[in-house]
């Protein structure tokens, strides 16, 4: 009987443990603005590869064990969502590039994180947290030919708070660093040269 409770007791307390050093998970939320400007008049088809939809981060301690997993892929497509109706005359999320072929829109437009990257104060030595998101906007015509693909990369950070919790810290750089792309996407588009060169021939 005691060897049973002990048993029962160890167990308890390696899971204690285990969810001590668990790793902290961060799912982004935040809200983001429709840019005040004026829609371009195209239609455009815009597909979310899952690699984007379920884009997920993770960050490792000094010791190589996982210390933070940031999932921010629902909040790409809420923020793109947000952005894209105010970039173009009509819009339409569809679920693959081949459904997108067939609807006979002027572009189809098919965005992809490519690196992610976190820094903590504890690592820094800063009262900050930063986050850098790179990300590779790829334009296509209606065939699936590209039109452009380019680089972008945002920025966002968030001062030390002795009453913040450092998830709820990471959660806010990082909405920061979506709104930094959406001003920058927004009022860049039409000046990437591929796209300007597309447009010019419509």
């Amino acid at each position: 009987m005691m060897a049973g409770l002990g048993t029962r007791v160890l167990a308890v307390l390696a899971a204690i443990s285990l969810s001590a050093c668990g790793v902290n998970n961060v799912v982004v939320q935040g809200s983001f603005p429709t840019p005040n400007i004026s829609p371009l008049p195209l239609s455009v088809a815009v597909f979310y590869d899952p690699a984007l939809t379920e884009f997920a981060y993770i960050e490792y301690s000094e010791t190589g064990t996982e210390e933070y997993n940031i999932a921010s892929g629902q909040s790409h497509v809420e923020l793109f969502n947000a952005v894209l109706p105010a970039m173009f005359d009509e819009v339409v999320v569809v679920g693959s590039l081949e459904e997108a072929e067939m609807l006979g829109v002027d572009a189809i437009f098919a965005p992809l994180i490519e690196e992610f990257q976190l820094a903590l104060p504890s690592k820094t030595k800063l009262d900050v947290y930063e986050v850098w998101i790179k990300y590779n906007m790829r334009l296509m015509a209606a065939d699936g030919e590209y039109i452009a693909d380019w680089v972008l990369t945002s920025y966002g950070k968030t001062p030390t708070e002795s009453m913040r919790s450092a998830e709820s810290a990471i959660n806010d750089a990082a909405v920061v660093a979506l709104r930094d792309l959406a001003s920058s996407f927004s009022l860049s588009f039409t000046q990437v040269p591929e796209v300007r060169d597309w447009l010019n021939t419509l």
